[in-house]
């Protein structure tokens, strides 16, 4: 099932074929370097596969299969997903932007393009009054990307690894943040 198409790309559910691109994404040190700080395990990387094929997509709010069109390869995995407030409760109308590109896809503005995407299907399709998104420090592709798509930096969260919080508001919305 297709559940969204930009101009140069497709998101859909993940399946079996992926595997090897989503294991090799998650092996890629480079690629994981702002994403949990170190490359996974093949062993690692297929449980987490394999987890995702079993978890169903709450109201379409998923990290899905990004796909190069019309029919070419896996690039990575975009999506949003529930957010999760205090006592992990699922914030109601909010939702978690993911853009997570294969090295090999880098620089051809294929994360701009799905989170662009994303946005607007996360205020025309699922009217999200607001879009929240957490970057890792250091991270400026990713930064300069939010950036554009105008969200604002809301809280710095110093640590280990130092995140950046961004939020967006949907701009037909009335709630007051």
């Amino acid at each position: 099932m297709i559940i969204l198409e930009s101009k140069r790309l497709l998101f859909r559910q993940h399946k079996l074929l992926d595997l090897e691109s989503y294991c090799a994404m998650e092996m890629d040190a480079e690629v994981r370097r702002f994403v949990g700080g170190y490359p996974r395990s093949r062993g690692d990387a297929e449980h987490k596969f394999r987890h995702s094929l079993s978890e169903p997509p709450l109201d379409r709010l998923c990290v899905w299969a990004t796909i190069l069109k019309p029919a070419g390869p896996y690039v990575g995995r975009c999506g949003l997903y529930p957010h999760l407030g205090p006592g992990g409760k699922v914030v109601p109308a909010e939702a978690v932007l993911s853009f997570y590109i294969a090295r090999a896809f880098w620089n051809q503005g294929l994360a701009s393009e799905a989170a662009e995407a994303f946005v607007g299907f996360g205020w025309k399709d699922l009217h999200l009054s607001r879009i929240v998104a957490t970057v890792e420090e250091g991270n400026s592709a990713s930064v300069r990307i939010l950036q554009k798509l105008g969200f604002n930096l809301i809280q710095t969260e110093p640590g280990l690894r130092t995140l950046l919080k961004f939020a967006l508001i949907n701009p037909n919305s009335n709630q007051h943040y």
